[in-house]
């Protein structure tokens, strides 16, 4: 490198790390992440890409704008509730705070009065037996298909589990819940056809071998037609004669029936039918945590906690306290957004529209992450130009769009309230940048 060569004047790695506010972003950061930067920013210099001179400020604005996660908060305009690439249900205040406070030491399996260890969780299993008064105890496991692993294997073990052909579902990511099922040497017995399963189906597949029935609920799809299935209290008489367990994943989350969603199996009708246990998710209709919840007769569930199986499932300090929380709190922000006032959702939408100056068309939302397939949630959207979407969800703040028809839909039944002039100003700037004029799209 010659005397003259401008990349000489790049300023040096210890005096860029020397500077106060890296001094100071190292609490924040850490180095190893700040270096990271400083070397990227000086390859660009020594590539030509910037000036020696620019190295500095880059440096600084670069660390300033680094947040300690990679993950960035989205705006969900799709109007799907449980969007499952968007991480599911966001979390209640309450539930926000609860997770603060569990990020510390806390008596996650402390009884503090004694001294002594205690049961894990208790606090979000006695908040579950409060709000599922049919259920005789808990258990949280990480996610909805660790629970259904934990009951199979515990239930049968290397014998069978008997089930419909027609609820051998396939859930997010290309998981099959056959292939789930199998991993840990429990064989599947499956009864009836796609379409219809009678009684006598798995009356005829029962023996030594069996060591539970499981009942899965297709929530991520719909067979309709010449159907036929068994419900839960007529497997809980076949149960009984046989002296087997019955298992129910509903996977949705509900834990009592909601009127919007009236074909919505929950817990507590699933259990007063004849359940032992019935498996769901905590974070889709319920509003919490990635949580696998079981829930049902306390000896079933006290087998089940003690399998080596519990534990390597189990869920953390956090989870427990966003759940606890969730479930005793206020209603979290998936129940808000199903239950949100027609006449508001509008006005706000409406508001929207006038701001940008763009159509309000009518867009019916979903429930999304397999609950409720096929049901709309009715409401409005702002239409823009397709080419809008791009420059939305890459924005600051992100915003995620429906893109449907050649068009950009923005659906606010997942927006909070307070966000809507933070998400009509992220409008304003998508539309400038491609050059569409405000009010382009009619009133």
């Amino acid at each position: 490198m010659g005397e003259d060569d401008p990349r000489r004047l790049i300023p040096r790695t210890d005096r860029l790390l020397a500077h106060a506010e890296l001094r100071h972003a190292r609490g924040r950061l850490g180095d190893d992440v700040i270096r990271s930067i400083v070397r990227g920013i000086q390859d660009r210099a020594r590539s030509g890409e910037l000036a020696p001179e620019d190295v500095e400020p880059e440096v600084l604005s670069a660390v300033a704008s680094r947040a300690a996660t990679s993950l960035r908060p989205v705006l969900n305009a799709t109007g799907v509730i449980v969007h499952t690439n968007l991480g599911r249900a966001p979390l209640s205040e309450s539930a926000r705070r609860a997770m603060l406070t569990a990020a510390g030491y806390v008596d996650v399996e402390m009884d503090l009065t004694s001294g002594t260890r205690a049961r894990r969780g208790a606090g979000a299993r006695e908040a579950l037996k409060r709000a599922c008064p049919a259920a005789e105890d808990a258990l949280v496991v990480n996610n909805g298909a660790a629970a259904l692993l934990l009951a199979t294997t515990v239930l049968a073990g290397t014998g069978e589990v008997v089930i419909s052909r027609g609820e051998l579902v396939e859930i997010g990511a290309g998981f099959r819940l056959p292939e789930l099922i199998e991993s840990t040497g429990t064989r599947l017995r499956e009864v009836g056809t796609t379409n219809r399963t009678h009684l006598h189906d798995y009356a005829s597949a029962l023996g030594e071998q069996t060591g539970c029935l499981l009942k899965v609920h297709p929530s991520n799809f719909r067979v309709t037609g010449f159907t036929s299935g068994v419900g839960i209290s007529q497997l809980r008489s076949l149960a009984d004669e046989h002296r087997i367990p019955l298992v129910v994943d509903l996977g949705s989350g509900l834990l009592a029936p909601d009127p919007v969603l009236p074909d919505e199996p929950d817990v507590a009708s699933a259990l007063e039918a004849g359940a032992d246990v019935v498996i769901a998710s905590g974070d889709k209709l319920l509003g919490g945590p990635q949580a696998g919840l079981l829930l049902g007769r306390a000896e079933v569930i006290a087998r089940l906690a003690r399998h080596p199986l519990a534990r390597a499932m189990r869920a953390d300090k956090l989870a427990l306290a966003a759940l606890e929380a969730t479930v005793s709190g206020e209603a979290p922000p998936v129940t808000a957004a199903l239950h949100a006032d027609p006449g508001r959702l509008r006005e706000r939408t409406e508001a929207l529209a006038e701001a940008v100056g763009f159509a309000l068309v009518e867009h019916d939302g979903r429930v999304g992450g397999g609950g409720a397939p096929g049901v709309p949630l009715p409401g409005w959207a702002i239409r823009l130009p397709e080419g809008a979407a791009p420059l939305l969800r890459t924005g600051d703040p992100a915003v995620l769009p429906r893109v449907h028809g050649g068009a950009c839909l923005l659906d606010l039944r997942c927006i909070p309230e307070d966000e809507d002039e933070r998400l009509a100003d992220a409008v304003r700037a998508a539309l400038m940048h491609i050059g569409e004029p405000l009010g382009a799209g009619g009133g």
